[in-house]
Order: C-alpha cells, then structure tokens, then sequence
C-alpha cells in the first residue's frame, strides 16, 4: 500500500512540474484599479486550486461539527430510551414477584389448614 501511495505521489509531483513547465505564459490580471499585475499561468491555477481546498476543508469542519452534535443528541436519547425500558422492565417483574409472594401465602394457609 505504501509503494501504490508513493508511486501515486510521484505521478502527481511529476504532474505538476511539467504543467508549470508547459503554463509558463504570464497571464495579466486587472480589476479596476485594486489591482493590476502579471502573475504566471500555472501559479494562478494553483492558487485558485488552493483556495478551493481551504474553501472546502472549512465545509468538512462544519459539517463534521453538525454531526458531532447531531450523534451527542442522538446518544443522550438512546440512554433515555434504554432508561425507559429498564424501567419498564422492572415494573414487569415486581407481578411476578407479587405473584410469588401470593402463591407462597396460599401455600402456607394450606400448611396451617393441614396443622389441625
């Protein structure tokens, strides 16, 4: 895996040195007059390149953050659920309980009956 990834980055780095190489043609950049300067054909791709890939890692954070609350509401609700239903649970068995208890009661009045 490591030597796909290697290779992988060579490919890439080799990629970009010969589009800069071939993009080396300035290109003249002019907005009113904030600005106006000649900058090279590659470096203006890379940098609109970067600013994509900041623009979109914000977005990831964001939504990493959306769903980091989204699983912590989501985890407090499931313990209030499983809550719920450990209570109920309990509630089930105290008839039982009940039952046993009356089942021991009919069966010690039928051991004072058989007495006398």
């Amino acid at each position: 895996m490591k030597l796909l990834l290697t290779i992988i980055g060579m490919l890439l780095i080799l990629f970009i040195i010969t589009f800069s190489l071939a993009n080396f043609d300035p290109v003249h950049l002019k907005y009113y007059d904030f600005f106006d300067f000649q900058i090279p054909a590659y470096l203006l791709i890379f940098i609109a390149f970067g600013a994509g890939a900041i623009f979109v890692g914000f977005l990831d954070i964001v939504e990493r953050t959306r769903l980091s609350r989204q699983v912590k509401k989501l985890k407090k609700s499931l313990k209030a659920y499983e809550k719920n239903v450990k209570k109920e649970e309990e509630s089930e068995e105290i008839p039982a309980e009940e039952q046993k208890t009356e089942e021991s009661l009919e069966e010690q009045k039928e051991k004072t009956e058989e007495i006398p």
